[in-house]
This record gives structure tokens, C-alpha cells and sequence, in this order.
């Protein structure tokens, strides 16, 4: 028995393709809308820890992440300069039969979702925003830009930060800026990256980079928050590079390869957290509609494949869309990622007050926390 027999997904981000093909796979009618005309076309690089990667497994991806992704167990720690501070063994959230990590490039993974999803017979419209909702009680109505109007029996919202569904179900959530900026690059990995490398401190708070495949990784630059929007694509790139040319060792190698501006992104961090019910009569929302934070545990894209999974369960092992199945489920996600948002800021706290902080036992509880099922 199962809770739904038709659900429409809005968003074509890790959340809403985890939640289409897990109730597709258990025979639920699925219906994803998302406003992009590509959703292979946007992104950078990911990086997947073991708990991501337990999802990924279950959704029958697997493969392809593990071939068109880079793998690693150990993250490294250097000086300003280059030096090798520290070699540490990460821990496989995911189980032993998986990497601690993966790197991979985001459009791929995006690729693979839609793939499976479609075959799974989901029906995937993209270039499609949804424009209204309305509720009975019993059933709920999606209007779309192409003019379609269909009634499901659940909506899920997991279309990101500035989610239409939020507003449109009344949710009200405000986020804020963490006081971080990001300068984000996708290039060419050099023969040096072989793993994710963090610097803390030096000219940026955090100097790093995460390999995404044989021939590509992505490197990133945290700073203050700054407003960066005036500046053209050959300025970001310049500026980019004048930052990370305080850095030594394998930058050296990558900022030879930083030559294309329209590889260059930046963006503040922010972070939000809807502490209390994620649904609204028939409608729910996941992922980042719901929860977002800074990247320093990285775990946006995790955290927003559990909550997919662990619905998707729920939605499927219960009769009805009742009290109980919603109590379950606050009680499975919120504290989790409550952990996650508040020490994923928390590092982020430490750093812009120049604090040095129990790091190690902060990522020590939350690695704990990650490598129990969700």
C-alpha cells in the first residue's frame, strides 16, 4: 500500500530526481517540472561524500558516477605555500564498499538522474515553470507555463533556495548571508590533484580543490562577501587568479589552466533552515527549499538526497498522507540536518573571527551522525 498513487515534482535539482526515482521505481505516477531548458547545462563541480553516495547507489547511478567521477579517501591539508601539512584518512560515510568521496562534474550527474528517472517512466518537461497551486483537502492541482493544469496527490517542492513552491504553499523563510564569498572554477585537473586539498587562512580563508574526473576538477577561493556583480567575466577571471597566485603547490599547476572567464563563478554563502513542519497540506518541500548552508561540510547535495530517500520510504510504506507519516518524517530529517546547517556555519563563524575553534571535534560528531543511516 502505499500513501500516494500520483505525485508531481518540481525542480530538477539531486532532490526532486531522487524523489521521482525512488516513487517511480515503486510504482507511483510521476510528473517533474523544472524552468531550465538544460539541466545538464548549469554547474560546476560536486563533491559526494559517503552518505551521498549510499543514495546514489540506491538509485541505481552508481556506475555512472563511479565512471564519470573521481574517487579518493584521504584529504590532504596545506600551507599558504604549498607544504603538506597533514594526509587524512576520511571516513566512508557510506559504508566500506564505497569512497569517503567522490568529485564529479554537476551536469553529468545531473545527466544521469534524468536518465534513469526517464526510464523509469517519469514524465521529465523541462523549460516548464510551474505558475500555480491549489488544494481540496484530498488532492492538489499543479498549473504549469505550457498551460497544463493536473491534479496529483502530493506536490513536491524541491526547486532550491528562492523555491517558488515555498512561497506559493505560504511558507515563509528568510535567508541570510553567512559574510562569505565563493570564486568557484571548473578546469583541467593536473597530474598534482589526486584528492581534495584545503588551506585555511593566507590571503583567502579557505584555498581548495576537488578532482572531478580524469581530465577536470574544480578549484575555489573563499573570501569576505563582496559585491562582485559589476565585474565583467574577463575581470572574475583576473581577479580569481590575483587571489589564488597567493597560493603554492598544485595551484600553481591549476592557475595555469584558469584561462577560460566563463569557467568562473561567485557567489556569498548563505544559510536557512525551516525549523518545523516541511508540508503544507499535500504539498512538502526538500532539499534546499528547505535547508541550505555554507559548503564547508559538503554536504548540500547529501543532506538533500536523504530527504528525498527518506521520504520516498515513508510515501511508500504508509496508507494514508496522515499525521504519523509527517511526524515521522520531521523527526528522521530535521535534527540531522539541523546538525549540518548550524556546524557547517558554525566553521564558518570560526573562520571570519579568526577563532580557531574545535574543528576536529565538530567534523568528529557530524561524521558520527552522517555514517548511521538517515
Amino acid at each position: 500500500m502505499s500513501a500516494v498513487r500520483s505525485v508531481g515534482v518540481v525542480g530538477g535539482g539531486v532532490a526532486g530526481f531522487a524523489s521521482a526515482i525512488l516513487l517511480a521505481e515503486a510504482g507511483v505516477e510521476v510528473d517533474l517540472v523544472d524552468a531550465k531548458p538544460d539541466l545538464g547545462a548549469i554547474g560546476s563541480g560536486i563533491t559526494l561524500q559517503g552518505n551521498a553516495l549510499r543514495v546514489l547507489h540506491r538509485l541505481g547511478v552508481w556506475d555512472g558516477v563511479q565512471r564519470l567521477g573521481f574517487g579518493f579517501d584521504t584529504l590532504g591539508l596545506r600551507a599558504p605555500d604549498g607544504t603538506v601539512l597533514a594526509v587524512i584518512p576520511d571516513t566512508r560515510t557510506g559504508g566500506t564498499d564505497l569512497p569517503a568521496t567522490v568529485g564529479m562534474y554537476r551536469p553529468d550527474l545531473a545527466v544521469l538522474l534524468a536518465a534513469r528517472a526517464t526510464e523509469l517512466g517519469v514524465r521529465v518537461r523541462t523549460g516548464v515553470a510551474a505558475t500555480a497551486l491549489a488544494q481540496d483537502g484530498d488532492t492538489v492541482d499543479l498549473s504549469t507555463s505550457d498551460g497544463e493544469s493536473k491534479r496529483y496527490d502530493l506536490v513536491i517542492g524541491a526547486d532550491g533556495v528562492r523555491s517558488w513552491t515555498r512561497a506559493a504553499a505560504g511558507v515563509e523563510l528568510t535567508t541570510e548571508p553567512v559574510g562569505m564569498g565563493i570564486w568557484r572554477a571548473f578546469t583541467r585537473r593536473p597530474e598534482s590533484v589526486t584528492r581534495t586539498d584545503l588551506t585555511y587562512g593566507g590571503a583567502a580563508y579557505i584555498a581548495g580543490y576537488c578532482p572531478t574526473g580524469e581530465d577536470s576538477l574544480y578549484a575555489y577561493l573563499v573570501e569576505d562577501a563582496q559585491d562582485r556583480s559589476g565585474l565583467s567575466p574577463d575581470e572574475r577571471l583576473a581577479t580569481m587568479r590575483a587571489l589564488a597566485e597567493n597560493y603554492g603547490g598544485p595551484w600553481e599547476d591549476i592557475r595555469a589552466h584558469l584561462t577560460d572567464p566563463s569557467r568562473v563563478h561567485y557567489t556569498w554563502f548563505e544559510e536557512h533552515l525551516l525549523d518545523g513542519p516541511w508540508h503544507r497540506g499535500r504539498v512538502v518541500l526538500i532539499g534546499d527549499a528547505v535547508h541550505c548552508c555554507p559548503p564547508t561540510l559538503a554536504q548540500g547535495a547529501a543532506q538533500a538526497l536523504e530527504d528525498a530517500l527518506v521520504l520516498s520510504e515513508l510515501l511508500t510504506t504508509h496508507d494514508s498522507l496522515g499525521d504519523d507519516l509527517w511526524a515521522e518524517f520531521s523527526s528522521r530529517r530535521l535534527p540531522r540536518v539541523r546538525a549540518v546547517v548550524e556546524g557547517s556555519v558554525q566553521l564558518c563563524r570560526w573562520l571570519l573571527a579568526g577563532e580557531r575553534g574545535d574543528t576536529q571535534a565538530l567534523i568528529g560528531r557530524i561524521t558520527g551522525i552522517l555514517s548511521e543511516a538517515p
